[in-house]
């Protein structure tokens, strides 16, 4: 086993440990609202599989019990909402935000569909192309079943259970780093879902910049996305750098120039000139809280809307 593949095993391990450790007994819970959680069996990849579905204030009010809701469907759900269950320290405090905004009627109440990811499959399942910087390693990922996944094993159980749309324009997916990733191969692959996107810190070094290209030509995109990168996104020491070749100051240049070029080519289509949100900040997704940056999106990602009971909401059409 080479030193840059045992490296990169040991800092899955370490977060692993942080997870572990985050999931005392002793921690306190900084969940804020309702919080449900469902398991199941994935057809698509075979595993098992959880959801962590939070739900606006307001929720079971039985006024509200044939409302429709705009649906967030978030990847990497364990960072999303509670300390205890997060790998990195700290949550991105979603549901604190989302509260807030509600309450100050910034935005529509939504239902944020949560999506753990697989532990040690993570890579295996949110990346549909090769680790190009690490050549062998992960040859053949699964990630390009993701979108089956969603339509075949998580639409159908958040259907059934919750009052979300099913309007492309009033459904949304994010996520960060390898998450991110599979949110935008779902929005560049099938816009036919989604047509609101959330991307942090993605990781487009993934198939060699393959995302980033095929962005470049497309008749439909999405009609909002928010693409936030850091300024200091790739981290590694200096011997593992020198083995693989990689200057770690350009790395994350090129790193952040990467998500620069992928909003320029998200604000072109050939039917459709999507409004694009792009922010440079210091860090890595992981490193802060993602809430914060949410709260940007209230005018143009988590907009208003006029709703009535029993309807497909839209921005363009009324019932």
């Amino acid at each position: 086993m080479t030193q840059p593949i045992r490296f990169l095993l040991l800092c899955f391990a370490l977060a692993s440990i942080q997870s572990l450790i985050a999931q005392k007994k002793d921690c306190e819970s900084t969940v804020v609202g309702d919080l449900r959680i469902h398991t199941f069996q994935s057809k698509i990849f075979g595993d098992t599989q959880t959801l962590r579905v939070w739900l606006p204030p307001g929720y079971d009010d039985p006024a509200n019990a044939t409302w429709i809701y705009p649906v967030l469907y978030m990847l990497d759900a364990q960072n999303l909402f509670d300390v205890c269950t997060s790998g990195f320290g700290n949550e991105w405090q979603i549901d604190e935000t989302l509260t807030k905004l509600i309450a100050n009627k910034s935005v529509e109440p939504i239902v944020v569909v949560g999506i753990d990811n697989p532990s040690a499959r993570r890579t295996d399942e949110y990346t549909p192309f090769p680790y190009a910087v690490q050549p062998g390693t992960l040859p053949h990922p699964h990630g390009a079943k993701f979108p089956d996944f969603l339509v075949d094993d998580v639409f159908p159980l958040v259907s059934a259970q919750y009052g979300v749309s099913t309007d492309r324009r009033q459904s949304a997916i994010g996520g960060s780093s390898y998450g991110a990733v599979a949110a935008l191969y779902i929005l560049l692959r099938r816009p036919d879902m989604f047509a609101l996107g959330l991307l942090e810190s993605t990781s487009l070094q993934v198939g060699n910049g393959e995302l980033v290209r095929e962005s470049e030509s497309l008749f439909q995109r999405p009609n909002r996305v928010y693409i936030g990168v850091g300024q200091t996104e790739v981290s590694m020491p200096a011997e593992v750098a020198r083995k693989v070749g990689i200057d770690v100051t350009s790395a994350s240049l090129c790193f952040a120039r990467a998500s620069e070029k992928l909003a320029e080519n998200l604000k072109v289509a050939e039917i459709n000139r999507p409004d694009v949100i792009f922010v440079s900040t210091p860090a890595h997704t992981t490193k802060r809280k993602l809430g914060p940056h949410v709260s940007r999106l209230r005018s143009s990602f988590f907009f208003p809307l006029n709703r009535r009971p029993n309807c497909e909401v839209s921005i363009r059409t009324t019932c």
